[in-house]
């Protein structure tokens, strides 16, 4: 049976993009440096969900965190300390969807 992995990953295609995760902040969440992202930029940026943000012009990718009445950017990798939101500009960029990694010995 052969699958479009194209048509598995992109819902919307008008809105979706593909970019390379950099870094080591995700790794909790299975995404690894060098990694391709599906970012769907019509979906709701919501908490919870992993986002592509721009913080004070600093592209970043991380977990969309509320706690009370606050705002942060919360890595899944322990070492990195969340990012709180308030007065900062922020650009949403999308909402992750899926990942796809190479595994050691493969092409990427």
């Amino acid at each position: 049976m052969e699958i479009d992995l194209h048509a598995h990953v992109v819902r919307r295609p008008a809105a979706t993009y593909f970019v390379r995760a950099e870094g080591d902040s995700m790794l909790g969440d299975g995404i690894h440096d060098g990694d391709l992202l599906v970012v769907d930029r019509s979906l709701e940026p919501l908490p919870g969900r992993v986002v592509v943000i721009a913080v004070d012009g600093e592209p970043t990718v991380k977990r969309l965190e509320r706690r009370g009445e606050r705002t942060f950017l919360v890595a899944s990798n322990p070492r990195f300390a969340p990012i709180p939101l308030a007065g900062r500009e922020c650009q949403v960029w999308g909402v992750v969807t899926h990942v796809l990694h190479a595994l050691p010995g493969g092409e990427s």
